[in-house]
Order: C-alpha cells, then structure tokens, then sequence
C-alpha cells in the first residue's frame, strides 16, 4: 500500500475550509413563500438550535424578508441573539426559568405558560408581561392539562386585570400532524377551541390561536387559527411533498488517497475488508461534527459526479470512502449531502442511513463546520 500525500488543488478551499456547511438563504425565502400562497394564516419560523444547524440570524432575516411575521425560539438565549442582531418582530419562546425570565424583561419577547406557577413567574417581573397560554390537547408534553385549563385561564384573566401580564395567545401543539389521517389532528383542533372558548368565558381575547406544525398546517383545516408555526418546512423538509427546498449542503474534500490490496481492511476493528484492489479517499469529516456513526454500513457521498460508498467505521473527525478504480487525487471536493439534483445523497438518506429523521442530521452538524450563505443555489 502507498500514501499520495495531501495537498491542495487549485480552487479548492484552503486547509482551514475542508468541510463547510452551505446554506442557500433563497430556499428559506422560497418555503416561507411557498406556505404563505398555501395557507391563510400568519406564518411564525421556529428558529430555535440555531435554526436546526442552519444558522439563526441569518435564517430568520430570511425568513421575515420572505414574509413571516413571527419567530420561535426554546430558550431565552436564542431570544437574546436574535434581539442583539436587530430582529424586531415579535418572538415566542416556551422554555425557561425564573432567572432566565429577568434577563428577558426588556426583550419585548412573549413567553409560553403552562400552569399557574409559571404565570405567577412571568407576573411577578413586570416587564415580561406577554403570555401564550399553552394546552395540551394530547401531544402529552408541555401544557396545561385539560382538568386544569380552566384554573389557568381564570387565573391569567386575573393577573391581565392587573396589568401584570397580557394574554396575546393561545396555542396547542400537534402529535400527529405528518400523518396523513389528520383524525388525531382533527380531535386536538376541537380540543383547542373548547379551551379557547373556556378562555372566552373567562374575560380573555388572544389575539392569535395557533397549533399547526409544518405539516399539520397542510392536513388540518383550520380557518379559525391565526398562525402556522413551521420548523421543518423552513429548512426543506419536505414531509408532504410539496416542492420545498433543502437549505444546507454540507461539503468536504478528499485530503489523502491511497491504494490498498484485497484483503486490507480499513478503519477501526477492519469492519470493512476489501474483497480487490481498490483505491481509497479520506474525509476529514466524522461524527464530531454531526456526520452519523450510525449511518456508516449504508452510508455514500458524491465525488466525481460518482457515489463513492462509505466503508469501514466512521471515525470522531473523519471517514473513508472507496473510490475503486476512479483517479481520484487529494483536493477533490465531496458532497455528503445536498438536495439530490446532481446525484448526491440528501439530508433524508443520511437520517434513513442512521435510523433518524432529517432534523436531527441538521442540528448535529457541529461548530467546527463552517457556515457559508450564498442567494440563488450553487
């Protein structure tokens, strides 16, 4: 066996680029766009974990350019950033604790509420007064319980007249809203209005009403619901096929080759053993930075306008891919995935490679991978 050593062809990016993650902001602004002519309903972009790996403050730039009028957020520090970055629109945000509910006071930010201790939270600082009544209707995570909702909404109605907090919303969140059947779907949305009308008769008048995810804002008919809050259809995801466009391509580069004989295996333990000469490529890429262990035995990448398998065990910080018989030479650029109109895999063959779903390939691509954003594809 023998060892090309790498080095860089023209053109190709640098030591310190090997791998980067390339996030077209017009796909952002073209599926905000593309829900905005489908539904009536204002359009809220879950940005949170950093806009699934894709990057917050620049996707909810895009996403607000394109039309959406609200952003979603987890945690208070996602509120801070996007705040910090001059992002104006209103922000929800569903979870937090009490310190963290001071650093929002000035954030002009509304926070979710599921029980009557929270809202008591959220009261007690004056400035953080913008409330989201939250019930479960039978996701059965966060939100008030059914046999308590009227206990909460009466108590919010309370603290309203007080001027400590105001009631801008009321919302649910699906537990099968990808389904087809939109059965389930069809029972929480009644559920929600029951609460909504239980929430009338106590005094209070959200102004929005919102339970639909990306998908479920596609299968449930809804009239009465005055926001969509999409996370995955933002970045691409496309679960009903409805011609959106994956965001991120990640990219890398072969930075060693070298032949092997019939018999050598490759990587730890030699899970793969060539079974012939062939030539191999190194991907200075591995699980550290979001590129699944899991997905290894199925796994392949595109080079050369080929796809070159994955063998042997992807590593913290790299993998191996067989070239075979291809001249391959150290600097040859890899797509590991993208939106499959060249040939490449795409972000939902790695999560079926990995036995997972395409949000969590998306959020686990990791800080060590650049981010670059371009407008208008490749």
């Amino acid at each position: 066996m023998y060892l090309v050593q790498s080095r860089r062809r023209p053109g190709t990016r640098g030591i310190t680029g090997l791998s980067e993650a390339v996030v077209d902001l017009s796909a952002i602004r073209d599926n905000v766009d593309r829900f905005r002519q489908r539904v009536p309903q204002q359009v809220l972009a879950v940005v949170k974990a950093d806009a699934f790996g894709h990057g917050a403050v620049p996707v909810a730039r895009a996403a607000v350019e394109a039309g959406a009028t609200w952003l979603g957020v987890a945690r208070a520090d996602e509120v801070l950033q996007l705040r910090a970055a001059g992002l104006t629109v209103p922000i929800l945000t569903w979870l937090y604790d009490a310190a963290e509910l001071v650093l929002l006071g000035d954030q002009d930010v509304d926070v979710s509420v599921s029980t009557v201790a929270e809202l008591q939270q959220v009261a007690a600082i004056p400035s953080v007064h913008s409330v989201h009544l939250k019930l479960d209707t039978g996701l059965h995570r966060a939100g008030s319980a059914p046999d308590r909702w009227i206990e909460l909404t009466r108590a919010a109605a309370h603290y309203q007249a007080l001027g400590a907090v105001t009631v801008r919303g009321i919302w649910s969140h699906l537990s099968h809203g990808d389904a087809a059947d939109a059965v389930q779907s069809t029972r929480q949305l009644q559920l929600l209005r029951t609460g909504v009308g239980l929430a009338h008769r106590a005094g209070l008048r959200p102004d929005v009403v919102h339970l639909a995810n990306s998908a479920g804002a596609l299968t449930l008919d809804a009239p009465d619901t005055d926001l969509v809050r999409i996370g995955a259809g933002l970045y691409g995801i496309d679960e009903l096929g409805i011609g959106l466009r994956p965001a991120m391509r990640l990219l890398s580069t072969l930075t060693q080759i070298r032949r092997i004989r019939a018999g050598e295996g490759v990587s730890y333990r030699h899970d793969f053993v060539a079974d012939r000469d062939t030539t191999i490529g190194l991907v200075p890429i591995g699980y550290a930075d979001g590129v699944p262990r899991a997905a290894g035995r199925q796994a392949s990448v595109l080079c050369r306008g080929v796809r070159m398998p994955v063998i042997g065990r992807i590593a913290m910080d790299q993998f191996v891919v067989d070239a075979g018989e291809f001249a391959v030479e150290p600097g040859e650029p890899v797509t590991i995935f993208g939106d499959g109109s060249a040939g490449e895999p795409t972000v939902a063959d790695w999560a079926a490679w990995a036995g997972t779903i395409p949000h969590e390939i998306y959020c686990g691509i990791g800080s060590r991978v650049p981010r670059r954003y371009e407008e208008g594809g490749r």
